[in-house]
């Protein structure tokens, strides 16, 4: 018999996700809060809900992919929420970039109640997410992340393992994207020199890529900049801003200075009070082309 899943936000990255479920077998009952997102999943075969509640059955499984801490709360603890709707026995993957408080917190509340939470953010764009090609960081009670492993593994090509702590997950995702940030600043302002210097952008970022610098973010985020490409949007310039803000949260509960994040949160900042909410986080590379007198036109 097909096992049924519960899918909560069906945004750029959860509607693929959802669809490599249904891809894998899995029966799905999806709720978006814009409803007319889950209309290519229906006809897929799943069912829409009308609430988040609604797309878990008691002592089920039910995954989310929200944009941020507060809507992950909201629809959890909320009126007509997964936690009670779950209840005992129940599983709540969250494969959301939230502050690891966060998923402490809920995790603490579905254990009041007798079921398991599970902190899985991944890393990858959504062109990953379609491909099935998504890394996946977990961290929880390792029964439930037994029984979660194959639908990690239906949307991703590895999954790496953080323990029980059920923010620890998250910690590891919020270094990765601080880490990706501080270079798309790293890159931004090399590049911006080397123009300057009457030599190409594109020339030098396809060197860094095949060289010294020969991974995925040098060789996509290196180009896009490199080319002043900064559509279509892969990862939205608010959600940039929200991941570093929350890893300079995270370091400061721990007394850990970030410098670097603070300036590319201020890149952010800037980027947005600019007016560029609806490019790629990569478009930070455009503040700094402005500061050094240079074209924002390829």
């Amino acid at each position: 018999m097909k096992q049924e899943i519960g899918f909560v936000g069906l945004g750029a990255m959860g509607a693929p996700m959802a669809s490599s479920l249904v891809d894998a077998g899995y029966i799905l009952r999806v709720y978006n809060r814009t409803a007319a997102k889950a209309e290519p999943l229906v006809k897929m075969g799943a069912t829409r809900a009308e609430h988040p509640g609604d797309a878990a059955r008691p002592g089920g499984i039910v995954i989310t992919m929200l944009a941020d801490d507060a809507a992950l709360e909201e629809v959890t603890l909320g009126a007509q929420g997964l936690a009670e709707r779950l209840g005992r026995g129940g599983t709540h993957i969250s494969m959301s970039t939230v502050a690891p408080g966060t998923s402490r917190l809920l995790a603490e509340e579905h254990a009041k109640r007798g079921g398991a939470y599970i902190a899985a953010p991944v890393f990858g764009r959504p062109d990953a997410a379609k491909a099935k090609k998504l890394w996946v960081l977990a961290s929880g009670p390792s029964l439930a992340k037994a029984a979660a492993r194959p639908l990690l593994d239906a949307m991703g090509q590895a999954v790496f393992d953080f323990g029980e702590d059920p923010g620890a997950a998250n910690v590891a995702k919020l270094a990765g994207n601080f880490l990706i940030a501080a270079n798309l600043e790293a890159m931004s302002e090399a590049f911006a020199m080397v123009e300057k210097q009457g030599v190409k952008q594109s020339a030098v970022a396809e060197l860094l890529a095949k060289t010294l610098f020969a991974c995925p973010i040098y060789q996509g985020y290196g180009r896009a900049i490199a080319e002043k490409r900064f559509t279509p949007v892969g990862f939205r310039m608010p959600l940039g801003l929200k991941d570093v803000s929350l890893a300079l949260e995270t370091a400061a509960e721990v007394t850990v200075p970030l410098p670097i994040a603070s300036l590319v949160r201020d890149r952010f900042l800037a980027s947005l009070a600019k007016g560029r909410a609806d490019l790629d986080w990569s478009a930070i590379a455009l503040s700094v082309l402005e500061d050094a007198g240079l074209s924002l036109k390829s």
